[in-house]
């Protein structure tokens, strides 16, 4: 990132808590600047409406609120926001239906570290409301 570049604000959003670890280690690596997490879609939600991040690193598969549920409640309040998908289910059905409602982004897990950080500055360079 360069000198006068912003620090980007990023929440991580998985329900495994060593998920949500690794993904942090790795933003603050690639010099983004972790917002928040949370291990639900609720939690998500609610942190997300106290302050808006710059990007949200969204796990599909989740218990309750699955990530694409999540995905759409996020585009109906804050069409704005910009989220990354990160999943083990790279189908193209689900990656699909993810860009529908307004995913920037698609990380397959596993993953490699650099190409977390190719993937968010991508999201940042897309129209947060492309498809959404």
């Amino acid at each position: 990132m360069e000198p006068n570049e912003k620090t980007i604000r990023v929440l991580v959003v998985d329900d495994d808590t060593l998920m949500r670890e690794v993904l942090k280690a790795v933003l603050r690596d690639e010099g983004f600047d972790v917002a928040g997490e949370a291990k639900d879609g609720q939690s998500a939600l609610a942190q997300i409406d106290r302050g808006l991040p710059d990007l949200v690193c969204l796990d599909v598969n989740m218990p309750g609120m699955s990530g694409l549920e999540v995905l759409k409640a996020i585009k109906v309040k804050h069409k704005e926001c910009r989220v990354v998908m990160i999943s083990g289910d790279s189908s193209m059905a689900t990656v699909r239906e993810a860009v529908g409602f307004g995913a920037v982004g698609f990380i397959v897990k596993p993953f490699k570290a650099g190409r977390v950080g190719a993937a968010l500055r991508a999201a940042l360079k897309a129209p947060a409301d492309a498809f959404g």
